[in-house]
Formats: C-alpha cells, structure tokens, sequence
C-alpha cells in the first residue's frame, strides 16, 4: 500500500471507534433519586430523571417557562375551564397509543402512592378532569385558575396500565413500559447508576446520545476527579472550591446559572413537646419554637454572608424568601434577615430564655452543596447564640421519610436543614407546598416539614391562585411572601449557584432547575 493511502486507512480506521464512542455520554450525579417511580416523592433529582423517560402535559424551557408537551395547546373555555389539546400519534414504550385515558389514570395515582416523603397532589389540587375525546381534556375549577397549564408540568404522565397496577417496587425493577419520553431506563442499579437508551420511536426529535449512563458520585473530590480522568464526561453540582481550578484547566468546559433552589432551615411549630429540644439539664420544656422571638433570634444568629463567602465559595447568594427576587411572584420588600448576635440574645432572653436551651438539628448528608458543612457551621452559630446544638445528618432517602412522615404519620424531627427548587418557576408552589396549613385533601403544605399554619397565608395563597390578572397575581403572592417569611414560618439560608464541568467540546445548558438533562448536553 502507498504511504499516502496507508495513512488514510490507518485515520480512518483509528475514527470509527471514536464516532462510536460519541454517541455514548457519561454524567457524575451529585444525589441519588430515591426511587425510579414518577410519583412517589417529589424530589428534583427523583424528577430530573424522570424527564428524560416520562413526560408532561405541559413541558418547561431552560427558564422554566410553560411549552407544549404531551398536550400541544391548551385555552380557556370559560373562567372556570381550561381546554388541552392531546398529541396525536405518540406511543408509549410497550406500542399503545397515548390518550386522555392515561392522564385520567396518572392523576387518580397522584395522591395514592404508598409511603410517599412528597407526594404530588397538590399540581392537581382544586381541579376536575374530564375526557371530551380519546386526544380532548376539560379542567374544571371552582374559580378562575390561571396556573393550570404550570402546574400540569409538574408531574409526569404514565401509561394507564402503569398507573393501574404497578408499585413504586415495579417501578424500580424498571418493569413498567408506560413512559413516552426520548429515552427508556435499560439498567438501574442503586447507589451506582441508572443508564438510559434512546428511544428511537420518540415523537420528537431523535435524542443525540444513543446510550447515557447517569452515575451517582455523591463525594465532591470523586465526582471531579472521575471529570478529570475523563471516567466521566459532565458532572454536576461542582464544589465551590473546584470552579476556580476547572476554570482554569484548558480540557474542561464550564456552565452556570442562578439557581431556583432555595436552602433553608424547617422547625417544629405543632407540638407542645418538640422530641429533639430540651433545657439545658436535658428536662422537658414547652417547644420554643411556637415562639415568634425565638424563631427570629435564630435567623438573626445565621450568618449567612460567612456561609456564601466561606463555605460556598461564592458560588451561592444569602437569602431572604423562597426564589430570589427575579423569579415571578416575589417581594421586593424582603431582605435576608441581618447577622445580629447581640440582637439575636435579647430576643431569646424576651421570650423567656435568657440561658438558651438544647437542640438537635438533622439534615441529609449528600443532598445539597456542602449540606453537612452547613449544619455543621449553623449549630456553632446557635450555640454562640446560647443553644446548645447538637447535629445528626443522615442519607437523604431515609432522612426525607423520617422528616415528613416518621413513624407515626407525623414529621419526626424538630429542627431540619432542607432545600427546594421550585418546579413551576414561580412563589405559589412552594409556599403552599412548604408553609401552607397541612391538609392532603386540598394538596396544600404537602412538603410543610414543620406542620406551620397561618390563616392569613392560606387566604393570601387561596386569593392568589384565584387571580387571571399576572400583575394582579404577582402583588398577591409577594403579599404572601412578606407575610410568611415576617412570621419566619422557615428560616431561609441562600440560594445555589447550579455549576456543571464538562470534557472540552461537549456543550451543557446550565438551567435554574438544576435539572441535568442528557437532551441538553450536546457535542460542539
């Protein structure tokens, strides 16, 4: 053979491996999913991995605005009735055809999946769906309901079959074929991976990547290091005290935004007698927490510019509510509540408790940016302020159980470090999920960890979500926003700054979900 026409073969043949290879993608996940069913607990890595497998009515763009999904439009009949439009000639995973029948078993399943932490009522709460058509819903309301559309982007459709007779075990076994989305789930292995194949059936456009394996590296140093021996080609949730290092490094890509996930602190507000709070000499006391003054004193004692700066990096920004202030439906009014320790101490003393007290705060280990670093600076912060504080972190699944549910039906723990991404993109979601009064038949307070209840919140929330008028709504769940957060119904830490690296060349869409979508990573 010539030189020159070896030298070809020879590239040639060194190529067809690599284009082989391309077609596969490799992610480091920083938190595990606690289940691979859809509905069982209303958690973002949970739904993020959802989204690739099992889609929505209503779709969500990298800002979180609502786009056709498996409903391709949708209108207002009247005041009280929304119209949506199904997708004609989409087919779940096993063949059959997707139509009005699988939404109508979906949403029935909602509220009825055993042991869920969070379960997903509350996207559905107020509303009555009835079939017009094999590819024709109706949504019924008792008052005007701008927020339908959102919040049927919330939870994922399953086929009727799923709905009807699988459990959250099915689903972990991978034996439900009811999905309709660009990929189908060929392999979970918990606390090790999940792979995804693509679906080459998918109603949409073909998916990039033909395989995706989705690895959980929970530990920081692992999740960089498996980037930069190329074991992996994106990771997510990258340390704060990496990005500097990636930045700089000529084989790594970086991606960030502005995160819609808040990190705050849940307490006890229902019992007399909080489990983990006692005086000093280990007696029962009255829960001190039902106490407005104790509550600010705690807030005030955080110092959350010392939390941004020194445990995040930067990478994180203090906070005063549930989104920060350019998301839809916040007050521009709040501000993250001043380090004021000498405040902090008069205020505990006024309500009584001038020596302090003991407490124990829990939180998941490996859930969130530097969660445990967290807890840990947080309760030397409170015991500076007088309260002696104590910390347990515990794995994230058990931990969200124990914390919503317990043992007897009741959140277990009296003071917990937890954190929200809001699905929907605006306040009204979390603040009835989180500080709403507790009540499953109405789907409101479906994550309220400390059982808080204010009238005057509720009635806010219920006017709010009665308002067509945008403007109008937004005054209205800034309102509620004040309201809450002046009560101090949770005491809010900082919002994350969502960081993804990449091997040079591949391309991620950094989103204010944190979602990490192998339909938004591409090849340059």
């Amino acid at each position: 053979m010539a030189p020159t026409r070896q030298l070809v073969a020879i590239c040639t043949l060194a190529m067809i491996p690599l284009v082989g290879a391309a077609q596969k993608l490799s992610i480091g996940l920083g938190a595990e999913p606690s289940s691979m069913d859809p509905h069982y607990h209303n958690l973002s890595p949970n739904n993020m991995m959802a989204r690739h497998v099992f889609e929505a009515l209503v779709g969500q763009d990298v800002n979180q605005k609502p786009r056709p999904g498996l409903a391709e439009s949708w209108r207002t009949v009247d005041p009280l009735t929304w119209e949506f439009k199904l997708r004609r000639g989409v087919k779940f995973f096993d063949g059959t055809e997707f139509t009005a029948d699988d939404v109508l078993a979906t949403i029935k399943r909602l509220p009825n999946v055993p042991r869920s932490p969070s379960n997903f009522s509350p996207f559905v709460a107020g509303m009555e769906f009835e079939k017009v058509d094999n590819h024709t819903l109706r949504v019924k309301t008792k008052s005007p309901a701008p927020l339908v559309p959102i919040n049927l982007s919330g939870f994922a459709i399953v086929s009727k079959k799923c709905a009807e007779s699988m459990s959250t075990e099915d689903f972990n076994a991978l034996r439900c074929q009811g999905g309709t989305g660009p990929y189908k789930y060929s392999e979970f292995k918990p606390a090790d991976r999940v792979v995804l194949t693509r679906n080459n059936s998918y109603w949409g456009p073909k998916a990039e990547w033909e395989t995706v394996t989705k690895r959980f590296i929970v530990s920081d140093p692992s999740r960089v290091a498996a980037l930069l021996a190329g074991d992996v080609q994106v990771i997510e949730a990258v340390p704060p005290t990496d990005i500097p290092r990636l930045k700089g490094d000529a084989n790594i890509e970086i991606a960030q935004t502005l995160s819609n996930r808040v990190i705050y602190f849940h307490m006890d507000h229902f019992r007399e007698n909080s489990p983990f709070i006692t005086a000093k000499d280990g007696s029962r006391i009255k829960n001190p927490l039902l106490d407005k003054r104790v509550r600010q004193a705690l807030s005030m004692a955080i110092n959350r510019p010392a939390i941004v700066e020194r445990l995040m990096d930067g990478a994180a920004v203090p906070a005063e509510q549930v989104l920060p202030k350019s998301f839809f439906g916040t007050s521009q009014k709040l501000q993250p509540t001043a380090f004021d320790l000498a405040g902090a101490r008069r205020l505990l003393a006024e309500a009584g408790h001038p020596n302090g007290f003991k407490m124990k705060m829990h939180g998941p280990n490996g859930r969130y940016t530097n969660d445990t670093k967290i807890i840990e600076a947080v309760a030397q912060m409170f015991t500076r302020l007088g309260i002696e504080t104590e910390i347990e972190t515990i794995p994230p699944a058990n931990f969200f159980t124990r914390a919503s549910t317990g043992a007897n039906g009741q959140p277990e723990f009296s003071f917990v470090l937890l954190g929200w991404g809001a699905t929907t993109g605006e306040t009204a979601s979390p603040l009835r999920s989180l500080m709403g009064t507790f009540d499953r038949s109405k789907g409101s307070g479906a994550a309220n960890r400390g059982r808080y209840s204010n009238p005057a919140l509720d009635a806010k929330l219920t006017e709010a979500l009665a308002t067509v008028d945008d403007a109008k709504r937004a005054v209205l769940l800034a309102e509620a926003s004040e309201i809450a957060f002046n009560d101090f119904a949770i005491i809010p830490s900082h919002y994350q700054t969502n960081v993804w690296a990449s091997r040079k060349g591949i391309k991620v869409e950094a989103r204010a979900d944190e979602y990490t979508l192998a339909t938004g990573i591409s090849r340059r």
